[in-house]
């Protein structure tokens, strides 16, 4: 098996919350050989495109982007392909076919930020703090078919405070899913 800083790693996600996992694979010595990330859109008073935070991390390190529209169009699939990567990691991103999810040897992680099976899909930091939890967590897991669900991986315990919030959580979790994933791989 090969080295943690030999395995070519696609990483796949969008906004802030996956950027402190990808940092933290950068800063492990991960081998990083592209990203996946939203296309840009445009927004502001002027609709300037505006980049996704992965794709502003990826330019400063120089990480091929992929920006696919579509994520079974096969001019994406055939780039993605030619990057031969050993693994992929998933942290918020969208729902992925499975031929892309599928393509590496390795398969593809993801980065859930709750205890799975516990608040699968969206918003599970938002459900944790409504229904008072006192506990929630991030899960890393193999990807399967139906949305967050797959063999688990790890997963690492965070206590919910009585004064916690969503933003207050978010940050939590996205610090501990940043760990846990270089852990898993």
């Amino acid at each position: 098996m090969k080295s943690f800083k030999d395995l070519k790693i696609v990483f796949l996600g969008t906004p802030d919350f996956a950027v402190a996992s990808l940092n933290a694979l950068v800063s492990a010595g991960a081998n990083i050989v592209a990203v996946v990330t939203a296309p840009d859109k445009p927004a502001g008073r002027g609709l300037q495109l505006q980049y996704s935070a992965v794709k502003k991390y990826a330019l400063e390190k120089e990480i091929p982007i992929l920006q696919p529209d579509k994520l079974k169009a096969p001019e994406f699939i055939e780039s993605l392909a030619n990057f031969k990567a050993d693994i992929q990691v998933v942290v918020a991103f969208r729902m992925l076919p499975t031929l892309v999810w599928d393509m590496p040897p390795l398969g593809t992680i993801n980065v859930h930020a709750s205890l799975l099976p516990q608040y699968r899909g969206a918003a599970p930091i938002n459900w944790a703090i409504m229904n008072g939890e006192q506990e929630t967590g991030v899960t890393t897991f193999r990807l399967k078919h139906e949305i967050d669900t797959g063999d688990i991986l790890l997963q690492q315990k965070i206590s919910i405070e009585e004064d916690e919030n969503a933003g207050s959580l978010h940050d939590k979790l996205m610090n501990a899913g940043a760990e846990l994933i270089v852990t898993t791989i």
